[in-house]
């Protein structure tokens, strides 16, 4: 049976069974095994193994029964234990309603015996409060208060029910027989309403306030300026809004100076040097601001010399326009930035509104002066005016070929900024210093760094008309030919007008467009009446110096046509009148030489000097024809 109960295995399969059990049995091997295959006796071995496996599935039944019997048992036991419960169950909740029940009515009776007891004690305890009260009353009607309720002060919420209380009977009572002490309970009651509202400001501003304002703001005071300087005026601005908002209710005849007193006393110790803290991170803020910005430009800033002899520099060159000291190339920047000169006039604006609120009445505009100073340092001196140096630096002499011109974008922005700069001044300065002294020092400060920037700006772009007419020398040295006015054939010239005046006139327009760009109001008109003079005179000059014969006379004035046109694009009169001037110029050029007098005596020739007639005149390459100087003279 044990080798029977050995071949099942779990999964159990039917083949495989069979296969395990010929495999056991002598002689059930296959053919060619060590053992010869024989049927019978494999034959009896499954009839053996048959009655094995009947013997062990009567013992299994067996147990099966049993185990089922003792199931059915135990289920009859556990159901018979379910009933006890639920019957145990039915009484404990049969015992519980009637312990709730007995609760109730034990509740109920201790809730009447209270009413009762409350009902004895509360007519005893406005017996005793009434007696108290008349004590009270009498010291009122003797006119002595001898209570230690009314003279000891820290009894005042004491006193201040009782003279409620008072006060609210002595309404009732007759004034004719009862008006002293009426008038007597009514002064105490103001005398302790005043106390406990003082009694009240003075606890939230010297102990609430003043905590908190302690721990918001020493934190900060030595290691964040810039936190230290925001908590301070958002701290003073709520408690003086507060202030406001107290001042509505009744506190007294002189409840401001009361308040005002608090307040100060709260901050007393902050406000005394606070000027001092403001310039001094405005000061160490706004320098950041330039330095990072100088930094991402890769720019090691240069000293700019002060003194006398950086005066007599800035003289020489106001008087001759000659760049004093090597020319820088500034690879067409600026140094100017926009960025930057907001962020110092918001830095210096909140400057401004915390100075309004923190700062004394009587220091105000003593200390705006002093925030407007440093924004002119670090605004107008350490920005704008290194960049006008520097742009100054940078513009290339006369003569330089090729030149490229970038103060011009140094005016533009420099134009813009102080149209911030000057916004500023009245939007946030003028309000705190307008009825000062100051007031005259802050504008005749700002009219000298104006005067002093303008002086530069007009250096800088005289000097650049320079280059541009220096520009134009080159052009026209390098691309006139003394051919193009007495061509070898005459009969062969095929051009409207010479190739260096096509290359001027594409120069002058783009320079007119760029100071158009650069400038606003009249100073583009100012600027373009010199440009324009000096472009004619350059123009002036240049034919000057060929001679022309016929056919290059009249090449001659169509270039000379073409400057005109190009002239007008600066829509000043003055410019085109002048090269309407030339023009008529150029005609002796060309008429004929018994017509010289009659075309010298015309509307536009018949005022100018007879010497600049003759000069043109003498140009003509048939001028030394007897014939010629016979008619001119």
């Amino acid at each position: 049976m044990a080798t029977t109960a050995e071949l099942f295995e779990e999964p159990f399969v039917a083949d495989e069974y069979i296969e395990r059990l010929v495999w056991r049995t002598p002689g059930g091997g296959s053919r060619g095994g060590p053992e010869a295959f024989d049927p019978k006796r494999l034959l009896e071995e499954f009839v053996n193994h048959i009655q094995e496996l009947q013997i062990m599935d009567e013992r299994i039944q067996r147990k099966v029964e049993k185990l089922e019997q003792q199931c059915q048992k135990e289920a009859k036991e556990f159901a018979k234990k379910v009933q006890e419960l639920q019957k145990s169950n039915q009484v404990a909740f049969q015992h519980f309603q009637e312990l709730d029940e007995h609760i109730s009515y034990v509740a109920t009776k201790v809730c009447h015996l209270g009413d009762q007891l409350e009902g004895v004690n509360t007519p005893r305890q406005r017996a005793v409060e009434a007696q108290k009260l008349m004590k009270y009353f009498n010291e009122f009607l003797d006119g002595e208060l001898k209570s230690d309720v009314f003279t000891n002060s820290e009894k005042i919420k004491e006193a201040a029910d009782i003279i409620q209380k008072l006060h609210l009977i002595a309404q009732e009572l007759p004034f004719d027989r009862f008006s002293e002490v009426k008038s007597k309970i009514a002064s105490k009651y103001h005398d302790l309403e005043c106390q406990l509202i003082q009694e009240f400001i003075q606890n939230v501003f010297e102990v609430k306030l003043q905590s908190f304002v302690k721990d918001q703001l020493e934190e900060c005071r030595k290691s964040d300026a810039e936190q230290y300087l925001k908590n301070l005026y958002d701290l003073y601005t709520r408690t003086t809004n507060l202030s406001s908002k107290l001042m509505e209710f009744n506190l007294g005849t002189d409840k401001q100076t009361f308040l005002s007193k608090l307040i100060k006393s709260i901050f007393i110790s902050y406000l005394e040097n606070y000027i001092e803290v403001e310039t001094g991170y405005l000061k160490s803020r706004s320098a950041m601001i330039l330095q990072r910005y100088y930094d991402s430009k890769n720019h090691q800033k240069r000293s700019i010399g002060t003194g006398g002899i950086q005066d007599l520099k800035e003289r020489i060159r106001q008087r001759t326009n000659l760049p004093l000291g090597p020319s820088i190339d500034t690879h067409g920047e600026t140094f100017l930035s926009q960025e930057v000169v907001v962020n110092l006039l918001q830095e210096t604006k909140q400057a401004f509104e915390r100075c309004h609120r923190l700062s004394d009445p009587s220091d105000l505009p003593r200390n705006a002066f002093r925030i407007f100073t440093i924004l002119v340092e670090f605004l107008c001196i350490e920005h704008i005016d290194y960049a006008l140096e520097t742009g100054l630096a940078g513009i290339p002499s006369s003569d330089s070929r090729n030149a490229n011109l970038y103060f011009l974008d140094v005016v533009q922005q420099a134009n813009t900024i102080f149209h911030l700069f000057d916004k500023q001044f009245n939007d946030h300065l003028m309000p705190l210093i307008s009825s000062s002294p100051k007031l005259s020092e802050c504008l005749q400060k700002k009219k000298e760094i104006i005067e002093q920037m303008e002086m530069k700006l007009d250096t800088g772009i005289d000097r650049t008309l320079n280059c541009m007419i220096g520009q134009m020398k080159h052009i026209l040295a390098a691309e006139q030919k003394k051919t193009d006015f007495k061509p070898e054939d005459e009969n062969n010239v095929l051009i409207q007008y010479t190739n260096a005046c096509v290359k001027v006139c594409a120069y002058v327009r783009k320079q007119v467009e760029k100071i158009k760009n650069s400038m606003d109001g009249k100073n583009v008109d100012t600027v373009l009446m010199e440009l324009g003079v000096r472009f004619h005179r350059l123009i002036y000059e240049h034919l000057q110096q060929y001679s022309y014969s016929c056919m290059g006379g009249m090449l001659a004035i169509c270039d000379v046509a073409e400057y005109r046109k190009c002239a007008k694009d600066f829509k000043i009169p003055l410019v085109l009148q002048l090269f309407d001037t030339l023009h008529a110029l150029c005609n002796l050029l060309v008429v004929a030489p018994d017509n010289l007098k009659q075309v010298c005596s015309g509307e536009q020739l018949a005022n100018l000097d007879k010497s600049i007639l003759h000069s043109f005149v003498q140009l003509r390459a048939d001028y030394r024809s007897a014939r010629l100087a016979r008619h001119f003279s």
